[in-house]
């Protein structure tokens, strides 16, 4: 008896441990707001931080004190600024390496679903109509459903979408009769098999985020860098408050420019479902 051909299908395990619940950095609600008012919000912080560190300190800088405090060097601020710097630094090309990621695994999903329309065109008839229906049941639920609960960090890898289960298995249940048939089944498989690859990158990237210690290193270097600023210049006000309003005005921008691409599939510039929804099939009539 002669045997059709041998196709291998990857297996994924779907729970070798419950997903982490990811622990917020930032609130929810913070990410939600439009950029300007979260501009607005945190730029408000900046300037009672900056005002109460200048007053502090200008009130302490009398006496023997004001003459500790004119001592020191003014070359402790270059290589607080740069260390400063250095962390903000790390801290984009980790938050741009994660909306990267997310974008390529969002755009490689789609790319074979595509690959999965276009090759059931060989199967026309009711299977060509199923595996063009299961397909679109995927993408609506990615796009209405996914989608949220991505950007609020709750998308979990405990269970396989069920379009894409059912797609697979009506895929290895095909019967080929011709060998353009069989190519195509094979190449049904794998192309289903790196949707679900892609899939899984992006529920795993949407986790990510600029954890509590990144967060905390950043913000108390802006405030020693803040200190010493103002014990730098503690013998002129004026001088002193111009040069903390700078640094304040700087790093906060450099806050918000993080802060508001934290989180890959959440905040204004948050990766869409574009690509997915330009591949969604229509129904053969």
């Amino acid at each position: 008896m002669k045997r059709g051909p041998i196709i291998r299908v990857k297996t994924f395990s779907l729970n070798p441990a419950p997903a982490a619940r990811t622990i917020h950095s930032v609130p929810d609600w913070l990410h939600n707001l439009p950029v300007p008012w979260l501009a607005v919000f945190l730029f408000a912080i900046a300037v009672l931080v900056t005002a109460a560190i200048y007053a502090t300190v200008i009130s302490l800088s009398t006496g023997e004190r004001g003459r500790a405090f004119a001592s020191i060097s003014p070359g402790l601020l270059p290589p607080m600024g740069i260390m400063f710097a250095l962390l903000v630094g790390f801290l984009a090309a980790e938050v741009w390496t994660s909306g990267g990621r997310a974008a390529t695994a969002v755009s490689d999903e789609a790319s074979s679903l595509r690959a999965v329309v276009l090759l059931s065109s060989e199967f026309p008839g009711e299977a060509e109509a199923q595996m063009r229906s299961l397909v679109r049941r995927h993408i609506e639920d990615a796009v209405t459903k996914e989608w949220l609960q991505m950007a609020e960090q709750g998308a979990t890898l405990s269970a396989v979408p069920q379009p894409l289960a059912d797609l697979q298995a009506m895929a290895l249940g095909l019967r080929p009769e011709s060998p353009g048939q069989t190519i195509a089944q094979r190449e049904i498989v794998t192309s289903l098999e790196h949707a679900l690859d892609a899939r899984r990158q992006r529920i795993i990237v949407s986790q990510s985020s600029v954890n509590e210690a990144k967060w905390g290193a950043v913000v108390t270097l802006a405030i020693l860098t803040l200190f010493a600023i103002a014990f730098v210049h503690s013998g002129n006000r004026a001088g002193a408050a111009i040069a903390m309003a700078l640094f304040a005005s700087a790093a906060t921008a450099a806050i918000i420019m993080i802060a508001v691409q934290e989180r890959p599939f959440a905040g204004p510039f948050a990766v869409r479902p574009t690509p997915l929804e330009q591949v969604q099939p229509t129904l053969p009539r």
